[in-house]
């Protein structure tokens, strides 16, 4: 696909800027953050404009680590709102609340930061330059929670500027761009990609790569997922990751996994693409292979292991020592048998699943099971939902918790996160709006037959959890 870029036409005209403001070429502002800001509020010209917003952004390339966080101190105490001025304009628009007095409140609202923001973004390579900006932002705002007024300013205006309309989805292939494919193998955080053999697999005829790109990021995914065409419900993550797998004819598969999502940019942290990727691309493949008839995850549990390490000395509301035990009473005289010094089945069944070992894969499986539904299905709060992030991202998108796979994951990394254990999300696109309706609004989890079933046999059946049909 050709696009036009107004890169080129943008550094013309700042360049031109550069001369209207008596700049000499190859020099440029220091870091003095107030100052050119400053200047770059009270500008009228485009093009000396440009050139002061460019300005901004090369001395910021240059700051240092303190200097940054200078830079966004004076943000937040320097470019906030004027709360003089706007408690003023109240008390007029109190008073007489006119068309024209509402508007100036409503200007005089915003922070002046917002504004500097947006002159910073019609600077040529601007957008790119911001969302690096917060990525550094998010960073400091560990160290400095006091930055966060200006974090959701820059995030309040990115997250319009990357509005999923102005995303362009597009197929990754072996023939895109060597530059394309190796940001692939860079960004892969959940199933690293093992060199260019393992990226050529996963690339193959029955599997698949979508990605959003935005204009404004010129060969940047946004974020990208990875498909594999198989037959039935995968409940392994190796078969579909392995660069030696037999490769199949996708005329013969009938379900499609997702089996791993990325999101790239750091500095578009908290800004939703997953769900509206993953329904697109839904659409995608309902099109290209209309045979087609299930779509599903094999997802992780990013911290299914940390949590029942952490519920075993009573840190988890909902999941206290006691009722783990009761929820794994059957296999109690098992787990003792395995674990003699452990103080109850529950804690047996932690020190099995960190041994990792095969002689105790049989009885692993049904206790992690058992352990891992009611990780998901017991809610941090009263408003109900799922304490799991990459739960709350599925059925928040309508999705349907389908299945449980204890020891699906037996990288390194699967078993420390969650004990090798993963999970099938559906995607039904005939029930998308309706699980979603339920799960945003009453906090329910749509459940498969089977594990709607599991929780009724423990007596575990609460509003948090509505089984549904296949």
């Amino acid at each position: 696909m050709s696009r036009v870029w107004l890169r080129p036409l943008l550094d013309s005209v700042a360049d031109h800027g550069r001369e209207l403001l008596g700049l000499k070429a190859g020099t440029h502002f220091k870091p003095d953050c107030t100052a050119i800001c400053e200047s770059l509020l009270g500008e009228r010209g485009i093009a000396s404009g440009l050139a002061l917003a460019r300005e901004v952004l090369i001395g910021y390339q240059g700051m240092t680590s303190d200097e940054r966080s200078a830079f966004f101190r004076v943000l937040l105490d320097r470019f906030g709102v004027d709360l003089v001025a706007l408690e003023e304009a109240a008390r007029t628009c109190r008073a007489a609340p006119t068309p024209a007095c509402l508007k100036r409140l409503l200007v005089l609202s915003e922070p002046k930061r917002q504004e500097l923001f947006r002159r910073l973004n019609a600077a040529p390579g601007g957008t790119a330059a911001l969302v690096h900006m917060r990525s550094d932002l998010l960073q400091l705002i560990r160290i400095h929670p006091e930055l966060e007024p200006v974090d959701f300013d820059l995030q309040h205006l990115l997250g319009s500027w990357f509005n999923p309309g102005f995303l362009q989805l597009e197929r990754i292939d072996w023939d895109s761009p060597a530059r394309m494919l190796e940001k692939l193998i860079a960004y892969e955080s959940v199933h690293a990609i093992r060199g260019w053999d393992d990226l050529r697999r996963r690339l193959k005829r029955d599997r698949r790569c979508f990605a959003f790109f935005h204009p404004a990021l010129e060969g940047e995914p946004l974020i990208f997922v990875e498909v594999a065409l198989v037959r039935g419900l995968a409940k392994e993550i190796a078969p579909l990751v392995d660069p030696d797998a037999p490769e199949t004819d996708p005329q013969e598969a009938d379900t499609a996994i997702f089996y791993s999502i990325n999101n790239t940019q750091a500095g578009l942290r908290g800004i939703a693409f997953g769900n509206f990727l993953i329904k697109r691309v839904v659409q995608e493949l309902m099109e290209e292979l209309p045979h087609l008839r299930a779509f599903a995850t094999l997802s992780p549990l990013p911290h299914f292991a940390n949590t029942m390490k952490k519920a075993l000395s009573g840190g988890v509301p909902g999941l206290e020592p006691a009722r783990l035990d009761r929820l794994l009473a059957e296999w109690a005289e098992p787990l003792k048998a395995r674990v003699p010094a452990a103080v109850g089945p529950a804690a047996a069944a932690m020190e099995l699943a960190e041994r990792h070992a095969d002689e105790d894969a049989a009885l692993l499986g049904p206790v992690l099971q058992r352990l891992a539904l009611a990780y998901l299905t017991t809610p941090a709060h009263r408003r109900g939902g799922s304490r799991d992030p990459v739960a709350r991202f599925h059925l928040t998108n309508g999705a349907r918790l389908e299945r449980i796979n204890p020891l699906a994951d037996d990288s390194p990394r699967g078993r420390e996160l969650a004990f090798g254990v993963m999970v099938n999300y559906v995607y039904d696109p005939a029930a998308l709006e309706v699980n979603n309706e339920r799960f945003v609004q009453g906090g329910e989890i749509p459940l498969s037959k089977a594990l709607g079933k599991d929780l009724r046999k423990l007596g575990e059946q609460s509003q948090n959890s509505a089984p549904t049909h296949h």
